[in-house]
């Protein structure tokens, strides 16, 4: 009798748990007081936020902007050594922001004293959303590449299929006495220099994805600290970040060959993305408690899930792709242990900043 009871009474303790986690998530409140409490001057960190938002700014824009303004005058080989080794450094760079900042922030909000211990104490939340979120990556980089190929195939076919009728007719009126074969466009899925395309094509849009993801992030994060002492060292770090960030993506966006509007686009959302939170926060910063657990909660997940993304990205698509491709065929050792030495230094770098930020 004693078990049915309990068994029976499962859904209504699930449910009171459910309502004292949603509870505690809308009145609860975290502020620790520590540095904040400690180095708090709002005209002070004012100031230095709009310093922040203008230095970031130029550093996004620079690093994003260097690669694609040499590839729009044709100085850019993304076959030399010096573009694979700036592009391997930027991955380690990337690399270590995923595992050092952002995933470990994601654990430490997670994590929270101020939250219940169920489930969040019970359950590895961030490596979860983390490991979901390069998954769903995987998919949608999966479907991406499949939808730009055949998208490709379709229009080259009816570009054939234009060539042909063209070609018939001309011969019907007796201008050629012979049919040539239309051979636009031959190569795609047989590994050739257009799948390279495609590839740079979906690899970019998912980069910038998951790069603008965690900007609004540690933007939003950056304005709503009233601490000077949590602003200088953030904006060092920041902008150093940035800017390598912005020369992967840069790199990846000239290599993907997109219009101009499209590459000017990306280029100012992602030079943007990072003030844009800085400014949000700073205007929230009245009402909006960094330390709630459902801004723990929120942060958290979101967090981990650009931990996930970047990763993915920066393992796969980055590093992968230059050490494992079909290039390692064609370079020496010695071009293998500069790149590998240009992705440690990056990481290591980047992994270094996480003393300051």
């Amino acid at each position: 009798m004693d078990s049915r009871q309990a068994f029976q009474s499962l859904p209504n303790l699930a449910m009171n748990s459910l309502h004292n986690i949603f509870e505690i998530l809308r009145n609860g409140d975290c502020s620790s007081g520590g540095e904040e409490a400690g180095c708090r001057d709002e005209n002070r960190a004012f100031e230095l936020k709009m310093v922040a938002m203008a230095a970031i700014a130029v550093a996004s824009a620079a690093g994003v902007g260097i690669p694609l303004a040499r590839a729009s005058r044709g100085r850019l080989r993304v076959d030399s050594e010096g573009f694979a080794m700036a592009k391997a450094f930027a991955a380690g760079v990337i690399l270590a922001t995923g595992f050092v900042h952002v995933l470990a922030d994601a654990q430490e909000a997670l994590a929270s004293e101020c939250l219940p211990r169920f489930p969040w104490a019970k359950f590895p939340f961030a490596g979860f959303f983390a490991m979901v979120a390069a998954m769903g990556t995987l998919l949608v980089d999966f479907l991406g590449t499949v939808y730009c190929e055949r998208k490709a195939r379709r229009e080259e076919e009816e570009e054939d299929e234009e060539g042909r009728v063209g070609l018939v007719g001309k011969e019907r009126e007796g201008l050629l006495g012979i049919v040539v074969p239309h051979a636009h466009g031959i190569g795609y899925g047989d590994g050739s220099h257009a799948d390279g395309h495609l590839r740079h094509v979906v690899v970019s849009q998912i980069l910038e994805l998951g790069i603008v993801s965690h900007s609004v992030i540690i933007g939003l994060s950056m304005g709503v600290s009233l601490s000077p002492c949590t602003i200088r060292p953030l904006t060092a770090a920041l902008c150093f970040h940035q800017f390598f960030e912005g020369f992967a993506l840069g790199g990846c966006i000239s290599q993907a060959k997109f219009r101009p509007g499209t590459v000017a686009v990306m280029a100012f959302f992602f030079a943007v993305t990072t003030p844009a939170g800085i400014a949000a926060g700073t205007a929230v910063t009245s009402f909006y408690n960094p330390y709630s657990p459902r801004a723990l909660v929120v942060e958290g997940v979101l967090d981990s899930i650009s931990a996930g993304i970047l990763i993915y990205m920066a393992l796969v698509d980055l590093i992968a792709a230059d050490f494992l491709g079909p290039r390692r065929h064609l370079a020496g050792l010695r071009f293998h242990a500069l790149s590998f030495l240009a992705l440690l230094s990056g990481a290591l770098t980047m992994s270094l900043l996480a003393l300051w930020a």
